[in-house]
């Protein structure tokens, strides 16, 4: 068996869909995926290419896939990788997949002269920490990350 990597195209949408579905329930929160098929597909299309994807297969089949996106980092004058989403499916999990994905996209960093490559992680999913652990990854525990979005993206940029 052997393990392909790809970038994905607007033809994968409904797979990458399903697979954020799928890294939803893993999450506890599917309730707040909201993107279908149409919104992955322009995504992917859009030539500006804010969201970019690969998509990893063992020998035929899909297994996993990694969605990110360009960042700039001030301090290093740099751009950088922003990986949103990485998610091996259950059943393939011990392939090394998730490992050939952010191999890969290191690599993609390394050749287009950034200097970073980075992700959140949440704070219960130990199986997800101990693994970027063991590949030299390090935890950034100074930093909070916030955000506004739906209602109170509004409210805030509607205000006086």
């Amino acid at each position: 068996m052997t393990l392909h990597i790809r970038p994905a195209t607007p033809a994968d949408a409904e797979l990458i869909l399903g697979f954020i579905t799928e890294l939803a329930i893993y999450e506890k929160a599917e309730h707040e995926v909201i993107a279908n098929v149409d919104d992955i597909r322009r995504s992917l299309e859009d030539p500006e290419g804010y969201a970019r994807a690969l998509v990893c297969s063992l020998d035929d089949e899909p297994v996993g896939f990694a969605l990110y996106f360009l960042s700039y980092s001030t301090w290093l004058g740099r751009k950088g990788i922003y990986l949103e989403d990485l998610y091996v499916s259950s059943k393939h999990r011990g392939v090394g997949a998730g490992k050939a994905l952010l191999k890969h996209l290191a690599q993609i960093a390394q050749d287009s002269g950034c200097g970073r490559l980075e992700w959140s992680v949440l704070d219960w999913n130990e199986p997800a920490i101990k693994f970027y652990e063991s590949i030299g990854a390090a935890a950034q525990p100074e930093w909070i990350r916030y955000r506004l979005a739906g209602d109170s993206l509004k409210a805030f940029a509607q205000a006086d």
